[in-house]
Order: structure tokens, then C-alpha cells, then sequence
């Protein structure tokens, strides 16, 4: 009897100790989020803000009848419902980003506790998730909506790892609803299908989740062809070989070719499909391991190759090579710091545009080779994806042999 009741004392000093843990982390994160908040960025004032006043001045969730947008439906669904909030469009705006912060966090957490079932080190993995400075300023500074894809892209891959495919393609669909993007992950789901691992037709939630999330806009009188072509429109907007993002076109001198928009694209599907077809040649059994590090590797691979990537679409690759340091920490416990490096100082210029638009004073016409300048040479941040990606694909390649070395650390 008094085994058991220390063991129960123990246990409620442990829960004690993980409510003020969380509690911690929310105070800390808010802290870092708070001075952002008062920040308008370019992407805010020239679209989300008039978005936002669009549906004000049309009846709230009667605007979404209009097409008047480039993001998908449940985006403004979401803008839609801040909109009845007492608060001002820039707070009300962010406030989305920021609770889907959390989620990203709770799913990064749920996700490392397949690793870990006891111990800190998920919750370590979540806080630094959580405080990494690109998602911290996504939503805080930015007000952008990328931790919501993001987090249903993590809690697709948890559920993958659970063997509950259905529910991890519907995840993966309510990601894709809300951002293009989550596609750097289909070839992982592409080599689970191939291993069955995940049956094919689990694959159909993942439309299924899609369609059904455009339903009530059309019930509100949305034309169904705007929503279809909704990322299709978004796909032909720009040209660019890459949108200040750190990626295989940097080391080029040219920044527009058609006829390397279309090699890349090629380039990227052959490789993707060239390892694919490798894992499923060797048969090897798919551990949660390889499978977190197959997701690692495709998030840092497809968006290298591919052209005409943002400054934003390293994203998930900021995450995921948290999570695949902390499940091979002794192996990949730089990577992390060389994704952040590359992807934060590939959000600078831009978020650097106002400051150096006050600083020009009306002087003289912008130069805009000056006003996106970069704060580190693009080349130098492209090669610091490369080196993560390269380090990654690595160790993934040494677990499908079989080498225990990388199985565990």
C-alpha cells in the first residue's frame, strides 16, 4: 500500500509538473509572438486586409458567393468567422494563425510521443517547434496561414504511424484544402500505397476531405469552377524560376526560362520517382523511423527541385526536420539548424520591404533589385538546404539497408 500510494504521489508531482510546463511554454511563446502582432506586412495590406474588409462590407459569410480571393474556401471560411470578432482585422487575422500554432505544437508533440511514450523530450520537440523563429513569425508577423496546413500535414503523418490510414488521408485532405503545399508529402503517402501500407482506396478521403470543405461556399453561391481552378490560377500567377526561395535555381543566371520551368518539373518527378521506385524495389520493412525520415526527405526535396517555390514553401521542411532530429538526434541534430538558417533568412527581404521603403524617403524611384535584396546570398542559403537534404537522405538511405547504427540513437 505505501508503494502505491508514492507511486500515485509521484504521479501527480509528474502532472503538476507537465500542466506548469505547458503553461510555461504558452506564456513564452505568446511573449515572443506579442511584438509582431502590430506588424503589416505587404502580403496584409495588399490582400489578406482588403479580403477581410470584403467580407465585412458583404454580410460576413454571405461574401463567400463572390469570388473575390486567390486562397481556397476554408481560408475565408475562417476569415469569415474572425470577422464577427470584436477585434481589429489585423489582430482577428493573425489570431487564426496563432491558434493553429498550437495545433502544429500539440500534433508535433503527439507525433515525437510515438518515439518517446514517456519522458520530455516530445514536449521539447514541440516547444521548439512552436518558438522556431520562421513559425513564429509566419502568423505573428507575417499573417500567414501556413501553421494550419502544416499542422494537419503533421497530424496526417501521426496517424499514418498509428495505422489509421483514413484518418491520416483526411488530415492530409483538410491540409490540402487550405494550402497547395502540403503536395511536398504525397510522394511518402505514394511509397506507403506502393508498400500497402496504406490501402489505395484510403487515398479517396483525401478529395473526398477537399470537396466536402467546398460545400458550404457553393451552398452559399459560389461558382463551382472558381473553386476547382482555385490552385491551378494560383500555379500560373508567376514565373519566376524561384520567389526568393533557397532552392536549386539560385546557383542559375537566369531567373525566368520557360524551358526550365518545364525541365525542372520533369527533373523533379524522375527523381521523386527514381527513389520511390528504390525503397519499393528493396523491400524493406517500413519502421516509423524510415517513414519519418521518408517524410523528411520528400519535404526537402520536392521544393528544392521544383521551380517557381516561395520564400514560404520550406515550411515543412522547417518542421519535419525538427522532428526527424529529435527521433535521430546523434545523426541529424544539425539539420534543423540549417533548414531554419536558409529558411529564415529567406523570409527577411521581404519582410524587410517597409523598413527599406521608409528608408528610400521617396528619394528616388524604388529599385526593387534593392528593396528585396538579400540579407544572405541566396546561393549560400541554397546550399544550406542542399547540405540538410543531402545529410538526410543519408541516414534515410542507411535505415532501408538496415544499418541499427541509424535505426535508433
Amino acid at each position: 500500500m505505501a508503494g502505491e500510494s508514492g507511486i500515485a504521489s509521484e504521479s501527480v508531482i509528474s502532472q503538476r509538473w507537465r500542466v506548469f510546463a505547458v503553461i510555461g511554454l504558452v506564456l513564452v511563446a505568446a511573449a515572443v509572438r506579442v511584438p509582431a502582432l502590430g506588424y503589416e506586412s505587404g502580403d496584409y495590406v495588399g490582400f489578406v486586409h482588403r479580403w477581410y474588409e470584403f467580407i465585412q462590407q458583404h454580410g460576413g459569410f454571405a461574401a463567400l458567393r463572390y469570388n473575390f480571393a486567390n486562397y481556397n474556401a476554408p481560408y475565408l471560411y475562417l476569415l469569415a468567422a474572425a470577422s464577427y470578432l470584436p477585434l481589429s482585422p489585423l489582430l482577428a487575422v493573425k489570431l487564426i494563425s496563432l491558434v493553429f500554432d498550437a495545433v502544429l505544437g500539440w500534433f508535433a508533440y503527439r507525433l515525437l510521443t510515438l518515439r518517446y511514450p514517456s519522458g520530455w523530450l516530445p514536449f521539447a520537440g514541440a516547444a521548439v517547434v512552436v518558438l522556431l523563429p520562421t513559425v513564429v513569425l509566419n502568423g505573428a508577423m507575417w499573417a500567414q496561414a501556413d501553421s494550419i496546413y502544416a499542422a494537419f500535414a503533421v497530424g496526417g503523418v501521426y496517424y499514418l504511424l498509428r495505422r489509421k490510414p483514413w484518418w491520416a488521408c483526411a488530415f492530409f485532405g483538410f491540409a490540402l484544402a487550405f494550402k497547395l503545399q502540403v503536395v511536398f508529402l504525397f510522394p511518402l503517402l505514394l511509397l506507403l500505397a506502393l508498400r500497402r501500407w496504406l490501402p489505395w482506396r484510403a487515398l479517396l478521403a483525401i478529395p473526398g476531405v477537399y470537396l466536402l470543405l467546398d460545400v458550404p461556399a457553393l451552398l452559399l453561391g459560389a461558382n463551382p469552377r472558381d473553386l476547382l481552378l482555385i490552385y491551378l490560377n494560383q500555379a500560373e500567377t508567376y514565373d519566376q524560376l524561384s520567389l526568393n526561395a533557397p532552392t536549386a535555381y539560385q546557383y542559375l543566371a537566369v531567373t525566368k526560362s520557360d524551358l526550365l520551368r518545364s525541365a525542372g518539373i520533369l527533373v523533379t518527378g524522375a527523381v521523386v520517382l527514381g527513389l520511390i521506385g528504390m525503397l519499393v524495389l528493396r523491400r524493406a520493412e517500413l519502421t516509423a523511423t524510415r517513414i519519418v525520415l521518408a517524410a523528411t526527405v520528400s519535404v526537402l526535396l520536392v521544393p528544392f527541385l521544383l521551380p517557381s517555390m516561395h520564400d514560404r514553401y520550406f515550411y515543412l521542411a522547417d518542421v519535419f526536420t525538427v522532428a526527424a532530429a529529435f527521433w535521430l538526434p546523434r545523426r541529424l541534430w544539425f539539420v534543423p539548424i540549417l533548414t531554419q538558417f536558409a529558411s529564415l533568412f529567406s523570409y527577411l527581404p521581404f519582410l524587410l520591404l517597409p523598413q527599406r521603403i521608409r528608408d528610400l524617403g521617396g528619394a528616388r524611384p524604388p529599385d526593387l533589385h534593392t528593396l528585396f535584396a538579400p540579407v544572405v546570398d541566396f546561393r549560400i542559403l541554397a546550399t544550406a538546404i542542399l547540405v540538410a537534404l543531402i545529410a538526410t537522405l543519408a541516414v534515410t538511405t542507411r535505415t532501408f539497408r538496415g544499418d541499427q547504427r541509424f535505426q535508433q540513437s
